[in-house]
């Protein structure tokens, strides 16, 4: 992949903003007015059943989701339904240990709260987005997003260079490392229903993302308090450019928009739950029957808000396109092959920019036969 070596302006991290005590968003963070969010307004806001919901106590009580058994054929619907409609889903009795989850996202929240000296150790660059930042996109003067997050790469073991894992604090390694290995497990869940429920073998999926090779990385994301919250957002507009995103939101404060039927939805996080959703590349191999949906974080005056992002990623330089299986004369194929490394430049040199990425993939031709 093309390396982007170096931030094109000096980074100033949104947390050295907020804590100045400033009284108004700096102009590089005032989002066009058709992108502000809608604060105070007649807005869309679901209950606690709009956005579905997944049980996956049925993944553990059979073992084996190939098995034919009632409880797996109602997952796969629900997680079909789910992808059709929302692309995004809630899951409950993942098997995650809600201590766990808990402890990860405190111990994160004390991360951002450290002198700004112990997190500077960490800056990170755009060549490989690890640790300690404040932007995604190299264009220069661009519109920034009022938050600041710390990127770790846990798999393929190849690409995890713990030299970039903080010392402090002292339990945020072992934390995060006992946390990713469950969420990874978690991940391979999904990804086996999602390839089920498709009609595809339950290996299709990891196999085609590269088997053992797949790319496990974490975000974990602050978004501190904001003067002006109308005139911003925490993170802009973007579906993801991976498989799947396993998110653990902050059980505080809201914050997270789903793009519904042209309307932002604002999500509410069930307790202990996880929030998955689906990326550019499942809609690629589900050959547009899935779709990877616009989201946004809205931020605001009162509290500050830390979330932790799992995402589930094709091996960087494996051509991934549509299933075979799932193309016909009635459904011709949606785009063309191409690695998940060339598909993420986009976002990594733009920045988040609604679907524009995924515009790039479309194409009237006919990929060859991958797989």
């Amino acid at each position: 992949m093309e390396c982007l070596q170096n931030w094109p302006e000096p980074i100033i991290h949104v947390q050295s903003i907020a804590d100045s005590g400033a009284a108004t968003v700096p102009d590089r963070y005032i989002k066009p007015i058709s992108d502000r969010p809608e604060i105070g307004k007649s807005t869309t806001v679901l209950d606690q059943q709009s956005i579905p919901v997944i049980n996956l106590a049925a993944f553990s009580e059979t073992g084996d989701i190939d098995h034919e058994h009632a409880c797996n054929a109602t997952l796969m619907q629900e997680i079909s339904v789910a992808c059709r409609d929302w692309g995004f889903f809630q899951v409950v009795n993942h098997g995650v240990s809600p201590e766990l989850m808990k402890r990860t996202r405190e111990t994160w929240r004390a991360f951002f709260h450290l002198p700004m000296e112990q997190k500077h150790k960490y800056v990170n660059t755009p060549k490989t987005y690890e640790g300690y930042g404040s932007r995604l996109g190299v264009e220069q003067g661009a519109i920034l997003d009022w938050g600041d997050y710390y990127f770790l790469n846990f798999l393929p073991w190849s690409l995890k260079n713990q030299d970039k894992w903080p010392c402090l604090p002292e339990t945020l390694r072992e934390t995060v490392e006992e946390y990713g290995r469950e969420v990874v497990e978690l991940c391979e869940k999904v990804i086996k229903v999602v390839s089920r429920s498709l009609g595809l073998e339950g290996d299709y999926v990891k196999r085609v993302f590269g088997g053992e090779g797949v790319g496990v990385s974490m975000r974990a994301n602050y978004y501190p308090r904001c003067p002006q919250p109308e005139l911003t957002l925490g993170l802009s507009a973007h579906s993801d450019p991976g498989g799947i995103t396993v998110l653990l939101a902050d059980d505080r404060v809201q914050g997270l928009q789903v793009r519904k039927d042209g309307a932002w939805v604002t999500v509410q996080p069930l307790s202990d739950a996880f929030i998955v959703n689906i990326g550019d590349q499942i809609q690629v191999v589900s050959n547009a029957i899935y779709k990877s949906v616009e989201h946004r974080v809205m931020v605001n005056s009162e509290e500050e808000r830390v979330s932790v992002a799992i995402f589930y990623n094709p091996r960087g330089d494996v051509l991934i396109g549509p299933a075979q299986e799932l193309v016909s004369p009635a459904r011709a194929v949606c785009c063309m092959p191409m690695t998940y490394n060339e598909h993420r430049l986009d976002i990594r040199k733009r920045g988040p920019r609604g679907k524009a990425q995924v515009d790039t993939l479309k194409s009237s031709s006919t990929p060859p036969n991958l797989y």
